[in-house]
């Protein structure tokens, strides 16, 4: 599924196991304080699916939220 600039893919690691799995829409890694990630694997051991693809969208707001943030004070740096 996509959710705002992000792929989010469900998957089982073991019976009943489900986690999600978040890679950027554009191919672009997530880059977080400077280290870059091709995919990022979020959340817990949910009971099903759309639990693991819930807690990856909190994942994908914040980083968003975090990025925008970042762009601003970067911005304001060079200003």
């Amino acid at each position: 599924m996509t959710y705002d600039g992000f792929q989010i893919e469900a998957f089982e690691a073991g019976r009943g196991l489900w986690h999600a799995r978040i890679r950027r829409e554009d191919d672009q890694p997530v880059v977080i304080d400077g280290v870059s990630f091709p995919e990022l694997e979020a959340g817990f051991a949910w009971s099903d699916a759309e639990a693991a693809i819930a807690d990856a969208k909190t994942r994908v707001d914040y980083l968003n939220r975090r990025f925008v943030t970042s762009e601003k004070r970067r911005e304001t740096a060079h200003v």
